[in-house]
């Protein structure tokens, strides 16, 4: 089934030569922000990663085929009609011809199929606020656990129980490395977080523990990188969750309700932060990843 699987020349020639690729996901464009603040994102992002030393390699479902490796006016079709994709929701999207927009862990999961292995992202999904009820687990966290990488995140996305997905990335086995911090980022927020695995300072010190990492049989290795600028909107994150909960808004839809209230009720500060830590953490992929083409 690799016809389903289309590598962009740039991407392709990037992988037979052995430089670095950094895959970045589309649910960001379609599902993150409004347009056309989505797609000038993605662009950015892959400026990033580009300025860092690395290819991009930006990944969707279009036209019956996984993309790994998008035009720009390509980017322009992921509207918030994509269908959201997890690992489980790639072959189904492809087979189906819809346009489907990947998250972290459907980024992963068709980035490990041709052997890219570092990714720049927002924040990871995790485990809900109020498990069990409703036993909401993110797929980001099985893709983690399964597939070689490195994840470039400003953290956990605060919408979620923090202190029980960090629990459970220690029980997956996923060491969580802060780039600067000795606490994990709360996306948002620079501060506050738990107590990261291990601290690093430099990227060339990563690339070498990723490494490493992976000889020994390991999985994804989350790098939390602080936002340049913090905010504290824990009580806003409150009142979205909890006009979510009254308009009966739940699973993959509750991010982007979320997002897009946090938006709307902090005058566009929110949507600021999150553009610029998006970008910065593709550029720290993109470093990490030139670093380990380079060992």
């Amino acid at each position: 089934m690799q016809h389903l699987i289309q590598v962009g020349d740039e991407v392709r020639t990037a992988l037979e030569d052995e430089r670095a690729v950094v895959a970045l996901e589309t649910t960001l464009v379609a599902h993150g922000f409004p347009a056309p603040d989505g797609v000038e994102t993605g662009l950015a992002s892959e400026a990033a990663v580009r300025a860092a030393g690395a290819t991009p390699a930006t990944i969707g479902v279009l036209d019956g085929k996984i993309r790994i490796g998008l035009e720009p006016a390509e980017l322009e079709r992921f509207t918030p009609d994509a269908s959201k994709l997890g690992p489980r929701d790639l072959a189904v999207c492809a087979v189906q011809g819809a346009v489907g927009a990947t998250t972290v862990g459907g980024t992963l999961t068709a980035a490990a199929a041709v052997g890219i292995r570092f990714m720049g992202t927002g924040g990871l999904g995790g485990v809900h606020r109020g498990f069990p009820t409703p036993p909401d687990v993110s797929a980001d966290l099985g893709a983690a656990a399964r597939i070689p990488a490195v994840v470039a995140s400003s953290g956990v996305k605060s919408i979620l129980d923090v202190a029980a997905t960090t629990e459970l990335l220690e029980t997956l086995g996923i060491p969580v490395i802060g780039f600067g911090t000795d606490t994990l980022p709360l996306f948002y927020d620079a501060a506050g977080g738990p107590q990261v695995s291990a601290r690093c300072d430099d990227v060339s010190e990563i690339a070498r523990i990723a490494e490493a990492h992976w000889r020994l049989g390991g999985n994804t290795i989350l790098v939390g990188r602080p936002p340049t600028q913090s905010l504290d909107v824990a009580p806003l994150i409150e009142e979205a969750l909890a006009a979510a909960a009254r308009e009966g808004v739940a699973g993959q839809a509750v991010t982007p309700f979320v997002l897009a209230y946090l938006h709307d009720h902090s005058d566009g500060e929110t949507r600021r932060v999150n553009r610029d830590l998006i970008v910065d953490n593709a550029g720290l992929a993109g470093a990490i990843a030139a670093e380990h083409a380079a060992l």
